[in-house]
C-alpha cells in the first residue's frame, strides 16, 4: 500500500485535490498531512470536511492548529488568520472544529519514515519529544537554539528517515532534502508557491504549483476584522 505524505495545506483545497490527483492513491492507501491544515488559505471548511470523513486520511497537529486551540482556551489572543479562519468556518463550525485539532497527534510513524510538523531534539526518542518542538513553536525552537541544535536538521538522530513542514528551508518554494534523512514539504502554497507531498515507499516528490497568494488576497479581504493586536506576531 502507498501513502501520500502532504506538506502545509494551509487550506488550500484545490492544489490538495490536485496532489491526489496526481498521486493516484488507490482503496487501502492512507495519507499524512503533516499539520498546518488551516490559516492562510480559502478553504479551511473543505480541508475540515476532507480529514474528518475520509477513510484514510489522517493529520497532525502544526503550530496554527495549536493557535487555535490555546487562543481557544484563552492562552493567547488570535493572530489575523485565526480570526480569518474561524470567519471563513462559521461560529457554528468552529467549536467542533477546535475539538478536532485538539485531538490531532503530535507525530506519527510510517513502516518507512517518522512524521512531525515542526523540528527534533538529538538524544530524544520520538515518543519522548517535547510538543513545542514536535510542533515547531517559536518556544521550541529557541529551546533547540540553547542546547546548540541548531539547525535542527543538521542534528537528527532518529532512526528513520523524518518528514516534516512548517519552514521552507530551501528558500525556494521546493522540497527540502538533508542527506536523505530529513525531508522538508512546506512549500508556501498559501503564499503562491506550491504544495507538496512524499509518496511512499518510494520516496517519490510531488509538486502542485499554487493558484495564487491566497493570503494576502484573504488579507486585504478582512482587513477592517483584524484589530492591531492581532497584527503582531504571536509567541508560537
Amino acid at each position: 500500500m502507498a501513502c501520500l505524505v502532504v506538506g502545509d495545506i494551509h487550506g488550500c483545497y484545490a492544489e490538495f485535490q490536485t496532489l491526489l490527483d496526481r498521486a493516484g492513491l488507490s482503496a487501502g492507501d492512507t495519507i499524512v498531512a503533516i499539520g498546518d491544515l488551516f490559516d492562510r488559505g480559502p478553504e479551511p471548511a473543505s480541508v475540515l470536511a476532507f480529514f474528518r470523513t475520509t477513510p484514510g486520511a489522517h493529520a497532525l497537529m502544526g503550530n496554527h492548529e495549536r493557535k487555535h486551540v490555546r487562543s481557544w482556551r484563552g492562552e493567547l489572543l488570535p493572530a489575523a488568520s485565526q480570526l480569518i479562519t474561524r470567519q471563513l468556518l462559521g461560529e457554528a463550525t468552529y467549536p467542533a472544529a477546535v475539538m478536532f485539532m485538539e485531538g490531532l497527534p503530535r507525530w506519527w510513524r510510517l513502516p518507512e519514515a517518522s512524521t512531525a510538523h515542526g523540528f527534533w531534539e538529538p538524544g530524544v526518542p520520538l515518543e519522548m519529544q517535547r510538543e513545542d518542538v514536535l510542533v515547531g513553536t517559536l518556544a521550541g525552537e529557541a529551546y533547540l537554539k540553547a542546547r546548540g541544535c541548531w539547525p535542527w536538521y543538521a542534528h537528527y538522530d532518529g532512526e528513520q528517515p523524518l518528514i516534516v513542514g512548517h519552514r521552507d528551508y530551501s528558500g525556494r518554494c521546493q522540497p527540502f532534502i538533508y542527506r536523505d534523512r530529513v525531508f522538508g514539504l512546506d512549500t508556501r502554497c498559501c503564499y503562491g508557491g506550491a504544495l507538496a507531498g512524499l509518496l511512499l515507499p518510494a520516496f517519490r516528490l510531488l509538486v502542485v504549483p499554487s493558484r495564487g497568494d491566497h493570503w494576502g488576497a484573504l488579507q486585504r479581504r478582512y482587513a477592517a476584522m483584524i484589530p492591531p493586536t492581532s497584527r503582531a506576531p504571536q509567541d508560537d
